[in-house]
């Protein structure tokens, strides 16, 4: 495969059809991709969220915070410079996958997803462990029910399959949560979303990035808040309404002092101090990142959904296009 590297926009260019001999798009492309995505997300902070840190660096008025936040950027670098894990939990694997309409497929895509992460489990070093677990029995392996975990999506009138990779581990995914209101206020569901922030506290391995759904259903709120963890670091949203409710939410998630950043409103300061949470243990002034909202129209009853991705915010993305070659995002 030939690869090449694209742009870190939130939306990468050619939603079309790129300039190709209309080649189907195979099943061993499709696998060895998957693989590689696997593997590439677990070696490497995505370039967003080491900024992120960086300006999260800059800002820190405590000591304990910024050691932290040297650490994780101190981790980052050694995990590339040397080609290993990030971190030791590996996650289950998610993948988010868009076919477009136009492109020839030739094999059982579905099957190649699955097949690449067994291939990656055979070949991998350092080997991963054993987090894939069966709900009713606890017991753990590699394999399971439903296993790889894949969304599908359509793009209208593109040749290429595009698939990101978005690894899940125990700290951020144990703490996502959703609530169905009956025509809530913004308040409402911002005063939810703390208490989903209160309720996780440090434990997530902040300084997060926090995904929050708004409507639609029940499963269409938890993949719109999944979804909403994908956008880059720093990205700004197009829904003015939404961009403001992201900037309170920053700023109140940030104010709690759990991770690493601390100026609070004085009474939430007061209560989560008791507590003892900090960044990762330390108190300071970024708990969050970023907060990334997004909704989708529904009855009237609305779900809210919220979750994390933790500081590493695992997420690696290509396509595959017509003419066999891979494009690289992130």
């Amino acid at each position: 495969m030939i690869f090449t590297e694209a742009g870190g926009d939130d939306k990468p260019p050619g939603k079309g059809k790129r300039n190709g001999q209309g080649m189907p798009i195979t099943y061993d492309a499709v696998k060895a991709l998957s693989a590689d995505l696997y593997d590439w997300s677990l070696r490497a902070v995505p370039a967003d969220t080491k900024d992120g840190l960086r300006r999260a660096l800059e800002t820190e008025t405590q000591d304990g915070a910024r050691k932290v936040l040297r650490m994780m950027l101190g981790s980052a670098q050694k995990a590339e410079e040397e080609d290993r894990f990030v971190c030791s939990d590996a996650g289950v694997p998610v993948y988010h996958v868009t076919i477009g309409s136009a492109a020839r497929l030739d094999g059982d895509i579905k099957a190649a997803i699955s097949d690449g992460f067994d291939e990656l489990v055979a070949r991998i070093k350092p080997p991963l462990l054993k987090h894939v677990t069966n709900p009713l029995t606890n017991e753990r392996g590699y394999k399971g029910r439903d296993m790889p975990l894949v969304t599908w999506d359509v793009a209208g009138g593109a040749d290429w399959v595009e698939i990101l990779c978005q690894p899940k581990a125990l700290g951020s995914g144990r703490w996502a949560a959703l609530e169905t209101f009956s025509f809530p206020t913004l308040a409402e569901i911002e005063a939810y979303v703390m208490k989903v922030v209160m309720q996780a506290g440090s434990q997530h391995c902040p300084p997060v990035i926090i995904g929050v759904g708004i409507g639609g259903s029940f499963d269409v709120a938890a993949r719109i808040a999944s979804k909403a963890t994908m956008r880059r670091v720093g990205s700004v949203n197009d829904e003015p309404v939404l961009a403001a409710m992201e900037a309170r939410l920053l700023q109140a998630m940030n104010a709690t002092g759990v991770g690493p950043r601390a100026a609070m409103e004085e009474r939430l300061l007061r209560a989560v101090n008791a507590t003892g949470f900090g960044p990762m243990g330390t108190g300071g002034d970024t708990t969050a990142l970023a907060v990334h909202v997004d909704y989708a129209s529904g009855h009237g009853y609305t779900p809210v959904a919220v979750c994390f991705n933790c500081w590493i915010n695992r997420r690696t993305r290509a396509r595959l296009h017509a003419d066999g070659s891979v494009e690289r995002f992130e």
